[in-house]
């Protein structure tokens, strides 16, 4: 059901923890499925230097949130802003059906942070449309 690599990120997450005087905070939830998300982030020129996560849900909740540690530490923002659902799923490998809302949680939450970080900034930025979130979606055969 699940692929090695998921398997991997839930049983060894990278990542997990806070970061002290984060320059941005995501958080996000599901509250059909219970699970919930915090991602953080610590920017230096643009820079995602250090990002840790904190996920209260299930084993593809977990691995999504290390995996999208693993795919945004050393990004700039603007790289990690288009870092989608579909990316998330696809670096584990796949994920169960069932558990695909799992990846949107961890690019969201990824997403919140940097809006977080933009807000801190003074600087606004749209959040992804409706119409591209579904664009990434197709792309990625959710």
């Amino acid at each position: 059901m699940y692929t090695d690599r998921c398997m991997d990120h839930f049983r060894n997450p990278r990542n997990v923890g806070t970061i002290k005087n984060p320059d941005g905070v995501g958080r996000v939830g599901n509250p059909v499925c219970g699970d919930m998300m915090e991602i953080q982030i610590k920017v230096k020129d643009e820079v995602i230097t250090d990002i840790k996560f904190r996920t209260f849900g299930c084993g593809a909740a977990i691995a999504t949130s290390s995996m999208i540690t693993e795919l945004a530490k050393g990004k700039t923002i603007e790289e990690a802003l288009k870092i989608t659902r579909g990316d998330v799923a696809d670096a584990l490998e796949g994920l169960p059906p069932i558990k695909m809302h799992c990846s949107n949680l961890a690019a969201d939450a990824l997403h919140s942070a940097i809006q977080d970080y933009y807000k801190k900034k003074g600087i606004k930025i749209e959040p992804l449309r409706k119409k591209e979130a579904d664009e990434h979606e197709h792309a990625a055969g959710i």
